[in-house]
């Protein structure tokens, strides 16, 4: 056995802390952490921890093995009871502007960051875990998490990556044993719950809030400091000159903006993903925005089942919809705003930042025809013919509450060839079972699809390709297995009841969302009427 105990050693870099100031007090308590971009702290013990599940896939590729997942140590490790050598627990100093406002410091409140894993290819993974205690940055709160909302982000996590959206993944989900009180419905109801921790994974966790919190300050030094800690050890790729690597020299001007293009760009791909797959988000503030163009903190968010542009998942947003479905574009525009004025003082030109915000909007919109078109199966997008007939179904999907998965998935398995004597109705038919409410769809619905159906099929015709390339094509980027809100709800009444099966049996279908798996198809189903209005099936509070 290696020294660490697993088989395979576990080798740990830290340059985070070896690398940028923390913070001099070692006092657990809510406080203002001023100079620093992180403060030590190790998780709080638990009494009977529990491993829930392991992502296999994740921990091979760090380098554990399954007899390793299904250890003792495993799970004292990634409950937080116990530290392996080499690593350096801490939580990071952050900012964030919520909701719009600015809201000061935030901070990792109830994450803590076991260590920095390097693999001998050089990637770097931070080993991070959710709820396992207070930081100097939880304001009054307990630091810890339940098993509903651990469980909802370990399958979300997974499930996201298998969609091949870019995403922190998760490698545990283990209960505590203990109780959290918790006033899910902020009603003043708290009652006790079962209390859990998530490892979560990813080359780093540096938000836009953390760049931002510095500015705020006027700490232009340390804001610096991040900076090029960052461009050096995130995005290494980036050249200071044409044809030149960093190689440890001083970072310039030209190269803060090269970052921050990228950055725009890998936002804009973000949003490009998040939109053809219908998730959303649901509480995007700037401090749970990744720097590395990755879907970070999964909260309150929800998996559009009618396609509704307008929704939103977080009760905390149910008045004014700020991160509804459709505004989620804008909202990253936004939010990289407030990113270009948090390191504007080490540019100190608005010309270039502006323009790299405009690279963002077109980076977006042409990535965003560019999906639709591979939505529908098309060869490539041509404005001229498609832009007109892409926005006539997006009207047309909002005219009745219609599953988005559902009907992209069935529009793959139409044929496109004309079959005679076919008539309207029958040629939709396959189309209609993507619909909620069958009784609100009258004749002028059905004439406008089938007009709309018959204009795709000719579209689709005068590209040329076979019918099985095109339907496979179309099942490459429409998923028929997402995390339905009422599934992933379904999970955690037996997860808390004990059963942890279909937690099991759903991260083993999420890992396959594109294929058909038979005997699986229950799983595809429309949400059923029962979960329309109930918690956790529709709307969620912003509570752990």
């Amino acid at each position: 056995m290696a020294e660490n105990g697993f088989r395979n050693p576990l080798l740990f870099d830290n340059s985070f802390v070896a690398t940028l100031p923390g913070d001099p007090e070692s006092a657990i308590m809510p406080r203002q952490v001023l100079g620093a971009c992180y403060s030590r702290v190790v998780p709080t013990p638990v009494s009977a921890p529990e491993t829930v599940a392991c992502s296999l896939d994740l921990a091979l590729m760090l380098g554990l093995t399954q007899e390793d997942c299904e250890s003792d140590l495993f799970t004292e490790v990634f409950s937080g009871n116990r530290l392996l050598p080499g690593m350096e627990p801490y939580a990071s100093c952050y900012g964030g502007h919520q909701f719009g406002r600015w809201a000061g410091q935030l901070g990792d409140g109830r994450a803590i960051n076991l260590g920095e894993l390097v693999k001998g290819d050089g990637q770097r993974w931070v080993l991070q875990l959710k709820g396992a205690g207070p930081t100097p940055y939880s304001r009054g709160a307990d630091g810890l998490a339940v098993l509903r909302s651990s469980l909802r982000e370990f399958l979300c996590s997974e499930a996201m990556f298998h969609l091949g959206v870019p995403t922190t993944r998760a490698l545990s989900l283990i209960k505590s044993g203990e109780d959290v009180m918790r006033d899910m419905f902020y009603d003043g109801n708290a009652a006790p719950e079962p209390g859990a921790i998530v490892c979560r994974v990813a080359p780093s966790f540096t938000r836009f809030g953390s760049f931002e919190i510095f500015t705020s300050r006027q700490d232009f030094s340390l804001l610096k400091q991040l900076l090029d800690y960052t461009i050096r050890t995130d995005f290494p790729h980036l050249p200071d000159s044409p044809g030149a690597e960093m190689s440890g020299k001083e970072p310039s001007v030209a190269l803060y903006l090269r970052w921050f293009e990228e950055v725009c760009r890998t936002t804009a791909e973000l949003m490009v993903h998040w939109m053809r797959v219908g998730f959303v988000h649901g509480v995007m503030n700037t401090d749970n925005m990744s720097v590395l163009g990755l879907t970070i903190d999964y909260g309150p968010y929800g998996w559009l089942e009618g396609y509704d542009p307008g929704w939103t998942p977080n009760t905390t947003d149910a008045e004014s919809r700020r991160y509804r479905f459709g505004n989620q574009p804008q909202i990253a525009m936004w939010n990289l705003t407030r990113l270009a004025e948090a390191i504007y003082p080490l540019i100190n030109d608005e010309a270039p930042l502006q323009q790299a915000l405009d690279l963002y909007a077109a980076s977006y919109e042409q990535g965003w025809w560019k999906m639709m078109a591979a939505k529908l199966g098309f060869n490539s997008f041509t404005a001229n013919s498609d832009e007109g007939l892409i926005e006539e179904l997006l009207e047309i999907l909002v005219l009745v509450e219609t599953d988005m998965t559902i009907f992209f998935r069935r529009l793959g398995d139409i044929s496109a060839a004309a079959e005679p004597g076919q008539t309207a109705e029958q040629r939709i038919a396959p189309l209609l079972h993507a619909c909620y409410l069958p009784d609100d769809l009258d004749a002028a619905y059905h004439q406008r699809l089938a007009q709309w159906l018959d204009a795709y099929m000719a579209r689709i015709r005068k590209d040329g390709l076979a019918e099985h390339d095109r339907r496979a094509r179309m099942h490459a980027v429409n998923p028929k297995y997402v995390l339905r809100n009422y599934l992933a709800q379904q999970a955690i009444d037996s997860a808390q009841a004990g059963d942890y099966s279909m937690l099991h049996e759903l991260l083993d279908l999420l890992r396959h969302p594109y294929d058909e798996q038979p005997g699986k198809e229950r799983f595809a189903e429309k949400r059923p009427e029962w979960a329309r209005h109930r918690a956790g099936c529709s709307m969620l509070s912003c509570s752990s």
